[in-house]
């Protein structure tokens, strides 16, 4: 079984050695909402990579079976659009039925938001490929919910780690997050590896800890990412 420090380790080095995560604090990237950031991460872009693929979801089923239970969900779900490959991969380590939750319901038809077959008190994990602060993921759960899904878990592989809000929005909505690493793990890796100079790594630090102060200092402004 792999344990949760090998697989923040592990999961680490697939983000950068795969070029998932990029760092650079001479040209900040700059987020939609106008936040400026010394890191940028894109989870969907894991999924061509076989080998890491494997390693990711084992770390996955290893981490709910010890963390959640072995028999704690009777179905999978992905939210549209990057969690429903992750879904995918994790059912079927799983032995488990797979759904996706659309980001709202189809509009024609039977309108459904939730595809594939649920039914009323199953248990489902939620799967997504990442969170920051967490509020992308109510749409989701509210939605399981109302179509008689039991949400108490959410599986990603990376979660920020760094805005102390993702933890009040999972309480709020009862829910327990599982992520195998966060932009700590990345940070310390990079180091240990020496994946980039001591300047850039430097800067990811300070961005760690006051993302906002960070944002508003390097030509962004302090609104949530």
């Amino acid at each position: 079984m792999i344990d949760a420090a090998t697989a923040a380790t592990q999961t680490a080095r697939i983000l950068i050695e795969t070029k998932s995560v990029l760092f650079n604090a001479e040209k900040p990237f700059i987020f939609t909402s106008g936040r400026a950031s010394p890191v940028y991460i894109d989870c969907r872009k894991l999924i061509s990579f076989p080998r890491a693929r494997r390693f990711l979801i084992q770390a996955a089923k290893d981490q709910l079976c010890r963390e959640a239970g072995f028999e704690a969900f009777d179905a999978v779900a992905g939210g549209e659009t990057a969690g429903i490959p992750y879904a995918a991969f994790v059912s079927d380590a799983m032995d488990l039925p797979m759904l996706y939750v659309r980001k709202k319901p189809k509009g024609f038809g039977r309108n459904a938001q939730i595809e594939g077959q649920l039914l009323e008190g199953q248990r489902v994990l939620l799967v997504e490929d990442l969170a920051s602060e967490g509020g992308s993921k109510i749409n989701f759960v509210n939605a399981l919910r109302n179509a008689g899904a039991i949400v108490e878990h959410i599986w990603v592989v990376f979660h920020y780690g760094i805005f102390p809000q993702s933890e009040a929005t999972m309480a709020e909505m009862g829910v327990k997050m599982h992520a195998l690493a966060t932009w700590w793990d990345v940070l310390r890796v990079a180091r240990e590896g020496n994946y980039f100079d001591s300047h850039t790594l430097s800067e990811v630090e300070k961005f760690l800890h006051a993302p906002e102060a960070w944002s508003a200092s390097n030509g962004g402004n302090e609104a949530k990412a």
